[in-house]
């Protein structure tokens, strides 16, 4: 099997079926490649799904509208979601909570390696958050280690990101696999700030020279995209934060994943900063 992925707008917005194992993965450049349509992830295949009626931008969904429309996905036979995971004996839509899976945790193959039971992945837009960089090493799969991603805000940004339906079981697998079993280096936090929509059509990020910095504040002074899909009440998201040591601070400014990838990061830019704590980068409901 074979899969298209998106590089940029004018790529085609689709992808065939595809064995996790076979999704593009590198821990040197992680997290890349990542969906970049809505899909059911399972441990044989990664299977694309449609929305049979696209989600209106003046909408929000809270938890229960958020799982209705989820159910609406169908697969390339007609198959609904629902039914997808009744199939795989995995947990109902109606036992399952949002979660923002940042870095290579919407990549189907680490999802492999986790012996992760099957999760719908949608593709999301964030807006007035980004995503960046911990100033941590897991030096479980890659020497020195590789950096995962965690959120900031920056007034103004927007960029795609994913949105897992997990289990509370699998949410906090998760969370302690970014913390590789220690307890309190990762935490799932509720984000007071910056706002979160579901995403019907590619979406190309700001570049470095759209972000602005006062020497205190980086913000993105050029007008985002009109959105196309309907926001989702960050009350009911759960978010993955590196409790410990926050972002990587590039001498007062953030590394953003978009504009530093993992290589690029690790060789031009670590260790010539310093960490910045989450709680003051991000804005969470107590």
């Amino acid at each position: 099997m074979s899969a298209e992925f998106l590089v940029g707008a004018n790529a085609p917005h689709c992808m065939d079926r595809v064995r996790p194992r076979l999704w593009p993965y590198n821990p040197a450049s992680s997290p890349v490649a990542l969906p970049e349509v809505d899909v059911l992830y399972t441990p044989s295949e990664v299977v694309p799904l449609t929305a049979q009626t696209t989600s209106a931008p003046d909408d929000v969904f809270d938890l229960d509208a958020l799982r209705s429309w989820a159910g609406t996905l169908q697969d390339d036979q007609g198959a609904r979601l629902g039914d997808l995971l009744n199939a795989e004996g995995a947990a109902p839509l109606d036992q399952r909570r949002p979660f923002l899976l940042l870095g290579e945790l919407a990549n189907p193959f680490r999802l492999a390696s986790l012996q992760a039971e099957a999760v719908p992945i949608l593709r999301v837009r964030l807006e007035g958050l980004c995503r960046t960089w911990t100033d941590s090493q897991d030096a479980r799969h890659i020497q020195p280690g590789l950096h995962h991603v965690t959120l900031a805000r920056t007034p103004g940004w927007w960029e795609d990101a994913h949105l897992g339906l997990l289990s509370p079981k699998e949410m906090k697998r998760f969370t302690m696999w970014l913390s590789q079993d220690r307890q309190g280096d990762w935490r799932g936090v509720r984000v007071a700030e910056g706002g979160l929509r579901l995403e019907h059509a590619p979406l190309d990020p700001p570049a470095i020279e759209d972000v602005t910095w006062d020497g205190s504040v980086e913000r993105v002074e050029r007008a985002a995209p009109a959105p196309t899909g309907a926001g989702i009440d960050l009350a009911s998201v759960m978010v993955p934060v590196h409790a410990r040591r926050g972002c990587y601070d590039h001498r007062g400014r953030l590394a953003r994943c978009v504009h530093l990838p993992q290589r690029a990061f690790h060789e031009g830019v670590f260790r010539r900063g310093s960490a910045r704590d989450w709680s003051d980068v991000l804005d969470t409901l107590g």
